[in-house]
């Protein structure tokens, strides 16, 4: 049977953590509020580039560009979007588990993969494995800037010019809701037209009457590579919104579970401590029988 004294240090403890777990939620809820607000402004102005190229690829011959270009090999790029920081859950075991099971697919369709990696929890878990790793990103989530999506989209969009590889994928956590994320696993290069612009003009406009200066070839060229730079930058920010959110939601959990085994270690306190006074109440009146 454990003293009064352990039970008492254990009750401290577990009153500690949660005053840790509860002002880590607090954290969490002030970051997601601000996350949360940054990803919904910048998800028009996505929808918006998306109908602005929708338009110019029905007028333009959408091979001539090389992001739109399909080739026949088979080097594969992943980029893995995780946190830097943990205690956020199933959050960065979701993304783990989805991006090894893909990898593991395409290695099984005879295909090369390489990898590229954002946060420091994503470096740390595929550079204890034998998978090759191309470029890494850590230590961007604390000031999430768009100069980050600018720095990764240029890499990317450099390296698939050369022919470093022939396909891009990215996996990451899609922002839902403050209790809700869902992996996403995501083609970006080559750009489908077809499928990512559709074949039809875009909703509200029509199929001529606009007049674009230089051209419409010269626009395209331009903002194909702007288009992959704003869905960088989106990525990111449902990337932080869904961390923080699944971090508030496992520290709320943690509180609650906190608060469990106070209740539960200070019942057995008690009833130990009231053991003890009876043992010696016992104790005393056995001793005081014996004198008589």
């Amino acid at each position: 049977m454990p003293s009064l004294q352990s039970l008492r240090r254990k009750i401290a403890a577990f009153k500690n953590t949660q005053k840790i777990t509860k002002a880590m939620k607090m954290v969490a809820a002030a970051k997601l509020k601000r996350s949360q607000d940054r990803i919904l402004a910048a998800r028009p102005y996505a929808h918006k580039m998306r109908g602005v190229l929708s338009n110019l690829s029905q007028r333009v011959n959408r091979s001539s560009h090389p992001l739109l270009q399909k080739r026949e090999g088979k080097k594969i790029e992943v980029l893995v979007v995780t946190s830097d920081r943990g205690l956020c859950g199933g959050f960065n075991g979701n993304i783990v588990r989805k991006s090894s099971e893909f990898v593991r697919q395409c290695d099984a369709s005879g295909l090369q993969v390489n990898l590229s990696l954002v946060g420091r929890k994503g470096r740390d878990y595929f550079r204890r494995r034998d998978w090759p790793i191309r470029q890494e990103w850590a230590g961007i989530f604390d000031k999430l800037s768009f100069e980050h999506a600018l720095d990764i989209g240029a890499d990317l969009t450099d390296n698939f010019v050369k022919g470093t590889f022939d396909e891009l994928y990215v996996v990451y956590n899609e922002f839902k809701s403050a209790i809700q994320q869902r992996v996403i696993v995501e083609k970006l290069f080559p750009i489908d037209a077809q499928e990512e612009f559709g074949s039809a003009p875009h909703e509200g406009m029509s199929g001529g009457g606009y007049l674009y200066e230089p051209d419409e070839a010269e626009l395209l060229s331009a903002l194909i590579p702007k288009h992959f730079q704003v869905q960088t930058y989106r990525i990111l920010l449902e990337s932080a919104a869904a961390e923080h959110g699944a971090r508030m939601a496992a520290m709320d959990g943690a509180t609650r579970n906190a608060g469990q085994l106070i209740k539960k270690v200070t019942l057995y306190y008690n009833k130990t401590r009231q053991a003890a006074i009876t043992k010696e109440l016992m104790d005393i009146v056995g001793g005081a029988e014996a004198l008589k």
